[in-house]
């Protein structure tokens, strides 16, 4: 597969404006994808938020391995992280607000002991495609930050009301400027937080596959209609035409359509329609 690398010309202002903004900051908010804790955390984040009370939240957890998610919690909290497991879509939002309260106590009892009532703000920060503007539209009790199941919707930052003391910025999702691992990068490509106009989706498709036989054989054989004793020794290609044949895809002669076949691989496991997996381990 040919190297994957994605950083739109947003994404350098971006830093520059998180960096910029950092100064009038009570805590920071960020999420990663429960699926894949490690791959969806933007390593140049944890700089740029130094200094700051942080929360991680492992949204999209009902999409994930339940034991898993718990095991990256333990991992996260022993390294003295505050990790909560969050459905953005209709997740309760208690845990989240407990650690704003918690956070930013010290700073609202100053401005109280001066006779006045201090607007917590937040910022929201993460990868594309990770559920940043649906958490705060969750927190909020209604829809006011973009939102689309694809990423680079939100281009610019956005401040949002939550409360009468608590605002959040909506920043756009930021990956990294050069995707070293290629294998991270292939992680953010099957879960949607690289545009796929830029990547061979029959290629990717097929490694996701070819993953997923190696983490979820049968709930994969039974979504795509793979050949379950033999498809653990078929390679990424062979698995895809095989899910091609399997739901019927055909081209005109006969011809298998495995570009059809990889859209609707690809969209099916990013929908949680093959069930609850996780792709990573801590």
């Amino acid at each position: 597969m040919p190297e994957i690398n994605w950083y739109p010309g947003h994404m350098a202002k971006s830093r520059r404006m998180l960096e910029e903004q950092m100064r009038g900051i009570d805590a920071v908010i960020e999420l990663c994808d429960a699926r894949a804790p490690r791959a969806t955390r933007n390593p140049m984040l944890s700089a740029v938020c130094k200094g700051r009370a942080r929360v991680l939240v492992l949204n999209k957890a009902d999409l994930a391995n339940d034991a898993a998610t718990k095991a990256w919690m333990d991992f996260y909290r022993a390294q003295g992280m505050f990790a909560v497991r969050f459905t953005a879509t209709g997740g309760k939002t208690r845990e989240i607000l407990s650690f704003i309260q918690e956070a930013t106590k010290e700073a609202v009892e100053r401005m109280r002991a001066r006779g006045a009532n201090k607007t917590v703000r937040l910022m929201v920060i993460g990868v594309p495609n990770v559920g940043k503007s649906t958490l705060i539209n969750r927190l909020r009790g209604g829809a006011v930050a973009k939102t689309a199941d694809r990423p680079g919707v939100t281009r610019t930052r956005q401040w949002v009301k939550v409360g009468p003391y608590l605002e959040m910025l909506d920043t756009p999702g930021m990956l990294w400027p050069k995707l070293d691992d290629q294998e991270v990068a292939k992680t953010l490509a099957q879960l949607g937080s690289i545009r796929d106009q830029i990547i061979d989706g029959e290629e990717l498709a097929g490694d996701l596959l070819s993953r997923l036989m190696r983490i979820a054989p049968e709930a994969a054989c039974a979504r795509f209609k793979l050949p379950l004793e033999a498809a653990g020794e078929m390679q990424p290609h062979e698995l895809l035409e095989a899910a091609a044949r399997g739901r019927g895809y055909l081209l005109s002669g006969g011809r298998l359509n495995t570009e059809r076949a990889a859209a609707v691989v690809l969209d099916e496991f990013r929908a949680g329609k093959v069930g609850k997996i996780t792709l990573e381990r801590p």
